[in-house]
């Protein structure tokens, strides 16, 4: 489960001014500076022991820096639990390890509740929670999803409008969980299953991973009842026991961390893509010219271009984003995007590998993306090039499948249309070559569109994902879709995957319904 957006281990505590520093590290450092001062000034017995300033950094650093970007600081119990519970972890015969607490989630019409401004020391805080008989927020602040839960809650139950504190706002509590333990792939799958058995409906989750091969994964539920801590508790532990052998690995923590291969060597001055001695595809710089932005992402732009006077499309890292990860997913699309020729999936025409122009360079499709098509442009297909788009993206689906290359995040995003309407898979940063014993590593790619997840915009996306897999929830099928494509859309989304058609089978219906249907009128 290895969601880290950074991959720093230094674990000596930091002295000194930190304005020469990369970003994610000052980050760490301001979360680190205002969690010892809380837990000096209110006077935690944490803070007297020996050592705990360093003991307190080597936390923030081992976790990646969206830890320290989310966590509420003004919560330092929250974080010295983090700690505790990662401690714990080391003991694989305890895991995994767990913490359980009520809370509260804010709702937008309401925000006075909880005052974060009573902060004096850690029994005045203790006083105000008592004296309002209200819970503390979840650890990482209330998201639009609980808040708009929240504030249906107070409609339902009638007490819009009133008393902020009335014991009513609770009827429907909610609790956090925070498990702990060495970390592996399908971990986080495997937790959520364990929370649905025993009834809970996850509403929000945060996932962690830290450099030295532990994780830390927090989930907001409802589906238990107020004063149900204890059983809840108890529960929970039975349901570890029953489930011990997946939960708790059986190979050593050294191994699964090699197998995570965390890079903390500083960053080389080139990506060193495997060669073969069978093509040429490092890209001549000063015959590439790079013209509009046609797209930005997190990491990296898209960019409108020529290279030896043919139109292309440049995919340029973003220096300020570098990071070794990041070089890893740059190299294995490279490697798999220079071993493919098919109509249906985009052409690689080269790539630049010296630091700091990194680049990836293909053809350009002038349609752009289907994603683009249906939601901003909002334009629509009639039923005949419906089923043509939908057999050239399985055309080229089928393609990579027969080489053994799993794309991984196949979505309307990731299919784009050339100037004669012609649909191509593009995008494998997250794709991978299947090795051969068929198992693939990590939970990788949108999770919004992974198998057999589908979109659902009222659902965060790992309620979707839970929704899917755990209740059998599928998207509704228009009544008057044809009856013939509506069958296949249901062997695609059964649950057990042996019983899907493979992309072979896919286009041999697809083509026959073509068939059926006849060309678009006027053609």
């Amino acid at each position: 489960m290895a969601m880290d957006d950074d991959t720093g281990s230094c674990s000596s505590r930091p002295v000194g001014s930190s304005a020469k520093q990369p970003r994610h590290h000052r980050q760490k450092l301001e979360a680190y500076h205002e969690v010892l001062r809380r837990v000096q000034e209110w006077n935690y017995e944490e803070a007297n022991l020996p050592g705990f300033d360093d003991q307190l950094w080597h936390h923030f650093d081992r976790l990646p820096a969206r830890y320290a970007f989310d966590v509420n600081v003004e919560r330092v119990e929250d974080v010295l639990t983090h700690k505790r519970l990662l401690t714990l972890a080391k003991d694989p015969a305890k895991g995994p390890v767990f913490e359980i607490r009520p809370v509260q989630v804010n709702s937008a019409s309401n925000s006075n509740y909880w005052d974060p401004s009573v902060k004096d020391d850690a029994q005045s805080l203790a006083n105000h929670i008592g004296k309002h008989s209200v819970h503390p927020p979840p650890t990482f602040g209330s998201s639009h999803n609980l808040e708009a839960l929240a504030q249906a809650n107070r409609i339902y139950t009638g007490v819009e409008g009133s008393d902020a504190n009335s014991n009513n706002f609770l009827s429907r509590p909610m609790h956090e969980i925070t498990f702990s333990t060495i970390d592996r792939p399908k971990l986080l799958a495997e937790l959520t299953s364990l929370l649905s058995d025993i009834g809970l409906n996850i509403q929000e989750a945060h996932a962690f991973s830290t450099t030295d091969g532990y994780s830390l994964d927090v989930f907001v539920v409802d589906g238990w009842s107020q004063e149900g801590i204890e059983d809840l508790k108890i529960t929970l532990e039975s349901q570890i026991l029953k489930t011990k052998d997946k939960l708790v690995p059986t190979q050593p923590l050294q191994a699964l961390v090699d197998q995570r291969s965390t890079v903390t060597d500083p960053l080389p001055g080139f990506v060193d893509i495997p060669n073969d001695g069978v093509d040429v595809w490092e890209i001549n710089s000063k015959q590439l010219k790079v013209g509009d932005k046609v797209a930005a992402g997190s990491f990296g732009d898209l960019y409108k271009g020529t290279y030896c006077s043919q139109e292309v499309a440049v995919k340029v890292l973003k220096p300020e984003h570098v990071n070794a990860d990041m070089l890893r997913e740059f190299s294995q699309e490279v490697f798999i995007m220079r071993k493919i020729r098919h109509k249906n999936v985009v052409q690689f025409i080269g790539a630049c590998t010296q630091s700091p122009n990194l680049c990836i360079v293909t053809e350009f499709m002038s349609r752009g993306s289907l994603y683009d098509f249906l939601h901003k442009q909002k334009g629509k297909f009639d039923l005949p090039t419906l089923l043509k788009v939908a057999i050239d993206a399985s055309r080229g689906m089928n393609y990579l499948h027969q080489n053994n290359i799993i794309h991984r995040d196949l979505k309307t995003a990731n299919l784009l249309m050339d100037e004669n309407k012609v649909v191509k898979v593009a995008d494998f940063g997250v794709a991978r070559v299947q090795a051969q014993s068929g198992v693939m590593t990590a939970e990788t790619g949108t999770y919004r569109w992974m198998a057999p997840e589908l979109p659902y915009s009222q659902l965060t996306p790992l309620q979707a994902a839970v929704g899917v897999v755990q209740k059998g929830i599928r998207p509704a099928i228009p009544n008057d879709a044809h009856p013939k494509l509506a069958a296949l859309l249901w062997k695609c989304w059964q649950q057990d995957p042996t019983l899907r058609p493979n992309f072979s089978e896919i286009i041999q219906i697809l083509q026959d319904i073509a068939k059926e249907v006849g060309p678009k009128q006027g053609t």
